[in-house]
């Protein structure tokens, strides 16, 4: 198999730490966001959404969109397993995940993007910004391209944006009354789901994830980044990831 995936890449850290999981072979291939190698034409006829993750399964073969990939991959190598055994708290698992994708995922872009990509996307000029444009097969991210390039996000909106992610903290918070795993008392795609995001706000409001603030989490947390699966998943931090471009920059 092979994936092209971004690092930084909420959906393609959760494929990552799926396959890291499962201990399933791949061979990753690394997909450049702020040079829209995800609108090329070799991309898209992979993922015809233009966004990363796409999983190669054999040639002609391809996957994409990351819950979909996880449960392709819980299907193809049941063990260990990554869902539920229980019908109920399958569906529970994948109303969860679905709540990430439609709730955090759309705040996390904007807090995302505005770091990573908005400073080159607003040099860009009118005749790049449109051609760009054309590449992108989706009118939500062809909106999403523009602001960053011409309508920045206000420092208001980001920290609604933030407040909005947070709820994801408060929701797990509550569904880990029982278990000290989301869903059916066992390690599951949930967990997976959630992983990215939680390890984003770790950054960006790690007082959220305090013993104090949110011990359920907290303890969560803990015990996800104590996985071997996590640390082959390489959750790199966005500002490490930020000091090694411009020290790259200063170097030529």
């Amino acid at each position: 198999m092979r994936l092209f995936h971004a690092w930084l890449s909420s959906a393609s850290r959760r494929v990552r730490l799926c396959l890291a999981e499962k201990n399933l072979p791949y061979e990753g291939i690394a997909v450049d966001l702020s040079r829209q190698e995800q609108h090329a034409p070799e991309f898209l006829a992979m993922n015809p959404n233009g966004v990363v993750p796409a999983l190669e399964l054999a040639p002609g073969r391809f996957l994409h969109e990351s819950s979909t990939i996880c449960e392709y991959l819980d299907d193809v190598q049941p063990q260990p397993p990554l869902r539920p055994a229980d019908a109920y708290d399958r569906a529970v698992m994948r109303n969860f995940v679905r709540w990430t994708d439609e709730k955090s995922l759309p705040n996390l872009l904007i807090l995302n993007w505005s770091l990573m990509l908005q400073p080159a996307a607003s040099q860009w000029s009118d005749a790049q910004l449109q051609e760009k444009l054309g590449r992108i097969p989706t009118p939500e991210r062809r909106e999403a391209w523009v602001r960053i390039a011409r309508k920045p996000y206000t420092g208001e909106e980001k920290a609604v944006a933030l407040a909005k992610l947070l709820e994801l903290v408060d929701k797990m918070e509550a569904m880990l009354l029982a278990s000290p795993w989301l869903v059916g008392g066992q390690y599951s795609l949930a967990d997976i789901a959630a992983a990215p995001f939680i390890a984003r706000i770790a950054e960006l409001a790690p007082e959220a994830l305090a013993e104090q603030a949110h011990p359920r989490v907290h303890a969560w947390w803990q015990a996800m980044q104590q996985r071997p699966a996590f640390a082959a998943a390489r959750f790199q931090r966005f500002s490490e990831v930020q000091q090694q471009r411009e020290d790259a920059a200063r170097t030529g």
